[in-house]
């Protein structure tokens, strides 16, 4: 006997809209940059008219921050992998960079919120601020609690990487906006180079004993 699959009812496509509204922008942003993009284009790709687009949100601009806000809440977490890092410090930092790694540079739906932030973040800091909050900042927060308790237990040493936990991350982004900017024409191998540099930072900050040879 042939299943007959549950129709959508009008009240839960109704409650479904926004959602494939924001999916919809993602698209359409990320492929042609604010100034660029029309609502029409939105709406065209959804097969709904402009006026259902401004029905749930009432500007152009209110739709690029809601969808940035969108995009950035679904995407990877990082707070979830930050607490189930085992281990060393040494061996709990190297596992949090691969990880914000994987979640930034290697993430695709990350690196155009990438592109979005850097050219339009100066016209909608607080979409810029959104992002930092969500996932820059976590992930440098325990990067400087795993430092500094490895400095306290005498596994790392202390010098200007501990106190600037920041340049533990750096090549994080440098891979994504050379992704961003050159990814077609000189594509770069991105996990070597992060192994690399954690290579040379972790031997930095390990103890002369611990050093890895």
């Amino acid at each position: 006997m042939k299943r007959v699959g549950k129709k959508t009812s009008r009240a839960e496509r109704k409650a479904l809209r926004p959602h494939e509204i924001l999916e919809a922008a993602f698209e359409e942003f990320a492929a042609k940059g604010y100034a660029a993009t029309r609502v029409e284009d939105i709406a065209t790709r959804l097969r709904i008219t402009k006026g259902t687009v401004y029905l749930y949100f009432p500007t152009k601009d209110v739709l690029f921050q809601e969808m940035f806000r969108h995009a950035s809440t679904s995407s990877a977490d990082p707070s979830t992998a930050i607490g189930c890092l085992r281990g060393s410090c040494a061996d709990r930092i190297r596992d949090l960079l691969l990880i914000a790694y994987e979640n930034t540079a290697n993430d695709r739906r990350t690196r155009e919120l990438l592109r979005l932030s850097v050219a339009e973040g100066t016209r909608l800091p607080k979409m810029v601020d959104c992002r930092h909050e969500l996932f820059i900042a976590p992930t440098l927060a325990a990067l400087t609690t795993l430092v500094e308790e490895g400095v306290k237990s005498g596994e790392l040493r202390h010098d200007t990487a501990t106190d600037t936990p920041d340049v533990l991350a750096s090549s994080i982004f440098q891979v994504a906006v050379w992704h961003l900017m050159l990814a077609d024409r000189r594509p770069i191998d991105g996990r070597a180079l992060m192994e690399a540099h954690i290579d040379l930072v972790m031997n930095g900050l390990l103890r002369r004993s611990e050093r890895i040879t």
